[in-house]
């Protein structure tokens, strides 16, 4: 999880008129004097016994584990396990597993509402996901099947509890895994009871508790009723929290088990039957339980995602990165020693002229090949593992910072628009305008090419003149704002100075954190 600064840049916060939600990716631990103080001690005498204790019972979880796929076959693993290996295993784990987050000082559980049966609601939803600790909802919920990440397997004793908890696996790394994993849990999900439950944390990631990001579909797809699931830690402090940027994994856990006592409230929903629309489209599925379970915890819906390993926030109709990729890549050029600044692509406008790595390096007078591996990466490439360079050429200009937004963008104009006919002018297009808008502001592409057709439907063309394109990019209330914020380098502004970007209608700017551990 990347957790880094944005260079010196100031990220905009999602929000939406009238008031502003907190941004959902970034959690800030302030703590008082007498706070530190405290945590200082308890730190030193409770936490080291606390956790050492919780990881003796996580080794002591494994032979349970083990024991209940000892000696079975793949295909007898398909099918749920009954007799001893179900009583037994099931048990032990369950029960270790609460005496493990009582040591790590969880000393409260505190259940409301009723949970379904498999057979009234087979899928549960559960959010917010806030932290590594949430598994703990699998205890009042006996401990249902899990959706993992297949690389999991081969983490020591994590591996034997998802093989004993038959989770259902996928590879990030393997195209045709999500259609399986897609196909496993239809199946399960209209075994009629046969099998357990499946849990999802249907937002995919880790927040700060204080707005739902965007459920994926992934829980909905097999159109049966859901039970959602609210977690809250109303603790006096927010030690648990796991944001994008804030405290690490080992302040987190160290932080939590200084605590005295740490409360988890677990409420099952009413179970959430889906309209026949909704079950033929698992997007407005996942949309409409989002906004139940937003309402019931008093937080914003919002559209906040992770696409790749980036988070996306919503600023107006677009989505855009939090901190897109372009200041890492000035991170990784000025720490090399070089000085962005535009290269002549050597091509006709409107035309690619695609390099390989070599000539990559080369043209930016780059040696050392880690360096290289770095900065290449940040470019989309084909199926060749070549890259255009325009796309690094838009990069560097930008990155320079020697140039106004006007020039910026009559050069990203020029680079990408196409010629209608011959003799005729050029247009911006919608592949065009979507790899600006990913270079630049980090937007997914899909969502780039979204917004580019609302903006044509204005005009007779399927594409933007550069008049068009620089009155979007400059003069639009919000997102020439936007462009503004994200490509000139400026001082963390004073949010009450006149005229600070912190005015923006749909994103507010604060300085970015350093990452403390």
């Amino acid at each position: 999880m990347s957790q880094g600064s944005a260079g010196g840049r100031p990220p905009l916060e999602p929000t939406s008129a009238p008031s502003a939600p907190p941004n959902p990716f970034v959690h800030e631990l302030h703590l008082s004097r007498l706070q530190k103080v405290k945590f200082y001690f308890l730190g030193v005498l409770l936490a080291p016994i606390r956790v050492l204790l919780a990881f003796i019972v996580l080794f002591l979880l494994w032979p349970f584990a083990w024991l209940q796929v000892a000696g079975l076959t793949e295909e007898e693993l398909q099918e749920p396990l009954t007799g001893w290996r179900k009583t037994v295993c099931h048990n032990g784990v369950l029960g270790l597993s609460r005496l493990l987050f009582f040591l790590l000082g969880f000393l409260r559980i505190r259940v409301r509402g009723q949970r379904a049966s498999r057979l009234q609601a087979p899928v549960l939803v559960a959010a917010p996901h806030s932290t590594f600790f949430d598994p703990i909802v699998l205890l009042p919920c006996d401990l249902p099947k899990v959706v993992s990440r297949a690389e999991n397997l081969s983490v020591p004793v994590i591996g034997a509890l998802l093989r004993f908890n038959q989770a259902i696996l996928v590879s990030r790394h393997d195209p045709a895994s999500r259609r399986r994993v897609v196909e496993e849990v239809r199946r399960r999900a209209t075994s009629g009871g046969k099998w357990p439950q499946v849990l999802f944390f249907p937002e995919g990631t880790c927040s700060n508790k204080k707005a739902l990001l965007k459920f994926k579909p992934g829980a909905f797809i097999a159109g049966v009723p859901v039970q959602p699931i609210l977690i809250r830690y109303p603790n006096s402090l927010d030690t648990t929290s796991w944001a994008w940027r804030g405290p690490g994994v080992l302040k987190v856990l160290w932080l939590t088990a200084a605590q005295p006592c740490s409360i988890v409230d677990v409420e099952f929903l009413p179970v959430y039957h889906p309209s026949l629309e909704e079950s033929k489209d698992p997007t407005l599925y996942a949309n409409n339980v989002q906004r139940v379970m937003a309402q019931a915890l008093g937080i914003p819906a919002t559209e906040c995602e992770f696409v790749g390993s980036l988070p996306v926030i919503m600023v107006g109709r677009l989505k855009v990165a939090l901190e897109p990729q372009l200041w890492e890549l000035g991170k990784v050029l000025r720490k090399a020693g070089l000085s962005p600044g535009y290269v002549d692509t050597g091509s006709e406008p409107g035309q690619s002229r695609m390099i390989s790595r070599e000539e990559f390096a080369r043209q930016l007078q780059l040696s050392d090949p880690q360096t290289v591996a770095g900065a290449f990466s940040f470019f989309q490439k084909d199926a060749n593992g070549l890259v255009d360079f325009r796309d690094v050429a838009l990069a560097l200009a930008a990155l320079d910072g020697g140039r106004d937004l006007e020039e910026l963008t009559l050069l990203a104009f020029e680079l990408f628009a196409e010629e209608q006919g011959e003799g005729t002018s050029h247009l911006l297009y919608r592949d065009g305008f979507s790899t600006i808008l990913h270079l630049l502001l980090g937007s997914p592409r899909p969502a780039a090419a979204t917004l580019h057709a609302e903006l044509c439907q204005a005009g007779p063309c399927q594409g933007l003149s550069l008049c068009q394109f620089q009155d979007f990019a400059l003069h639009d209330p919000l997102h020439g704002k936007l462009f503004s914020t994200y490509l000139c380098p400026s001082q963390p502004p004073n949010a009450s100075s006149p005229g600070s970007p912190a005015a923006l209608a749909n994103g507010t700017v604060h300085a970015p954190k350093e990452k403390g551990d």
